[in-house]
């Protein structure tokens, strides 16, 4: 989640391109831009530095991480399972979790967490003080190498709040989720996303990488806007469902037309999905289950801030027009959107 600002665009699609890639060389983007139209590509353009170390400059074919963009992801993969009848809306996860996580209240539901009204406590309190490179990981970054290794980061947070009583944005809930779907379909949770959400999208070049493995084509991500210092210490070596993925912005091009056709999971599933359930006014854009939507708009959304990291992809089921930018500094991509061909 982030503090950027979320209005429908005015701009006509052939012109977004020109405007959003003026905002970025005023303001330093290190990243890619790219529009689409269906399968039209309208325009697409890198910034700055994929490698700084290495003198590699960022291009559009570059994987970027891109953070909580990873939670509609998530969102998917148990909707999958629920189309299967492994799992229900109203489940509750106790008879999943066992004697895990007693803290978590027993009423807390799938639906629940989808939808941010849990109530449980958040190991990434993005509300709390502090600047987003602060360190905040309470485990080694490198034990947390898979799903089930996040339960000593998760815990020692109690039950905050009634579950389904109010929408409070909550990290760890996704973690959970993931962690039911794993245990459900008996298999690692990034396999579970690549088989049931990325594979039917087309989406060859994302998934969720180790941090500690680098790839050429992977951009590193930095704390600072110049500098050195990069984000491995600050984010667990592999993601989970709150988080993690690494993706193009051509792959994210190709996933809004596969969501909206119901090439990954029914029509149907896609309307609860996305169905608006909170105005989160702090945000202005209303939530869904996973994904964002725009505030007076049918706009889908979804974006990730994270150490090193910055990304948003807005689709208009409308028009077919897709906007994305990346960015592999922790607030770059934002002054980028708040140019005036996103408001």
């Amino acid at each position: 989640m982030t503090t950027a600002e979320h209005r429908r665009p005015t701009t006509a699609p052939e012109d977004l391109g020109p405007a959003l890639h003026a905002r970025a060389e005023a303001t330093g983007l290190s990243g890619v831009v790219h529009v689409s139209r269906g399968g039209e590509v309208l325009f697409a353009r890198a910034y700055g530095w994929a490698d700084r170390a290495r003198g590699v400059a960022a291009c559009v074919e570059h994987r970027f991480g891109v953070a909580s963009v990873a939670k509609g992801f998530t969102a998917l993969a148990v909707a999958s399972l629920v189309e299967e009848g492994r799992l229900g809306w109203d489940d509750p996860v106790r008879p999943v979790l066992g004697d895990d996580l007693p803290l978590v209240d027993d009423r807390v539901t799938v639906d629940h967490l989808l939808a941010h009204t849990s109530g449980i406590g958040d190991y990434l309190d993005e509300n709390g003080d502090g600047q987003i490179t602060d360190y905040v990981l309470t485990v080694p970054p490198h034990a947390l190498d898979d799903t089930e290794a996040y339960l000593p980061m998760l815990a020692p947070h109690p039950q905050v709040s009634e579950p389904g009583e109010r929408f409070a944005y909550n990290n760890a809930g996704y973690v959970l989720l993931a962690l039911v779907a794993q245990r459900v379909a008996g298999v690692p949770f990034p396999d579970l996303v690549a088989e049931r959400v990325l594979g039917p999208a087309g989406m060859s070049r994302t998934g969720f990488p180790r941090s500690d493995e680098p790839a050429a084509d992977l951009a590193v991500g930095y704390l600072d806007a110049e500098g050195p210092r990069t984000n491995v210490l600050h984010l667990p070596v592999r993601g989970s469902g709150d988080g993690g993925l690494a993706t193009t912005a051509a792959d994210l091009a190709a996933f809004w037309p596969a969501l909206t056709a119901g090439r990954i999971v029914p029509p149907a599933t896609v309307a609860r999905l996305t169905e608006p359930l909170r105005v989160v006014e702090d945000e202005g854009m209303r939530y869904g289950r996973g994904f964002w939507l725009g505030l007076d708009s049918p706009d889908l959304v979804l974006e990730g801030y994270d150490a090193g990291v910055s990304a948003r992809t807005r689709h208009d089921p409308a028009t077919g027009v897709t906007v994305t930018v990346l960015g592999n500094t922790s607030d770059g991509a934002w002054p980028v959107l708040r140019a005036p061909a996103d408001g």
